[in-house]
């Protein structure tokens, strides 16, 4: 067996493992003498296979004392042609929705802000932080900014949960539209300890400016999501009729 196809074969019968529910998500895998016993291959073999699984997401190696190579867990599917909160999303997708509010309050709007809110420069704002969690683990931290003027006694109501449950409730607004940048961001210190990741991780940066079914904007937030937990779909639909080019 050349060393190309025995490299194949330990990748195949790892995920294979993986894919059956042998191995589950977050599962610690043994060591690489053990793994290697287990499927017949050289340590070299095994590590470049592993290096395989690791570069498309199935696994994740830890180093360091108390690392090791993991089960990747499983990812959220962010649907960017829907307008939805992330415990609705999670729910939907069978995991348990959890949130930790890191702060809330009043502010002025910065200049960015007050353009996406259409307000006057240092029109005020309510500001909520949070983290969000799947199955108790971190996946995001959301920074929302809402017009304070519009939802008066927000910050009086539970933030733990829903924000556009809340505000569909007690305001009657809901999000009509949303308009998202996304990019790829590495991970800084802070954002690192917060997410439970390595300083540089990848994370998809996301702002978003919600409007209602007037139009008018009512949300600005800037998510961090996890880059290993998060996948993004996009649905586009495909053209009804075919222009005519002259």
């Amino acid at each position: 067996m050349t060393d190309g196809t025995a490299v194949e074969a330990a990748r195949s019968r790892m995920l294979e493992l993986i894919t059956s529910g042998s191995l589950e998500p977050g599962q610690r895998l043994g060591s690489e003498r053990e793994l290697a016993s287990d499927l017949g291959v050289s340590r070299t073999t095994l590590r470049q296979a592993l290096g395989v699984l690791e570069q498309s997401g199935v696994v994740r190696r830890v180093p360091g004392r108390g690392g090791g190579t993991f089960v990747s867990r499983a990812k959220i599917e962010r649907d960017l042609s829907r307008v939805v909160g992330v415990p609705a999303l999670l729910r939907a997708q069978g995991f348990t929705a959890g949130s930790r509010v890191i702060s809330a309050g009043i502010s002025a709007a910065d200049d960015a802000t007050a353009a996406a809110l259409e307000l006057e420069p240092g029109g005020l704002v309510v500001e909520i932080v949070r983290i969000r969690l799947a199955d108790g683990l971190p996946v995001s931290l959301e920074h929302a900014r809402l017009t304070a003027e519009r939802f008066p006694g927000l910050l009086e109501l539970p933030l733990g949960g829903s924000v556009y449950e809340l505000l569909d409730e007690h305001y009657g607004v809901r999000p009509t539209e949303a308009v998202e940048h996304i990019e790829a961001v590495a991970a800084g210190p802070d954002e690192a300890s917060v997410l439970d990741v390595a300083a540089g991780a990848p994370l998809l940066s996301i702002t978003r400016t919600a409007t209602d079914a007037a139009g008018v904007p009512f949300e600005f937030s800037h998510d961090l999501f996890r880059g290993d937990r998060t996948r993004i779909l996009v649905r586009a639909p495909g053209a009804t009729e075919l222009g005519v080019i002259s």
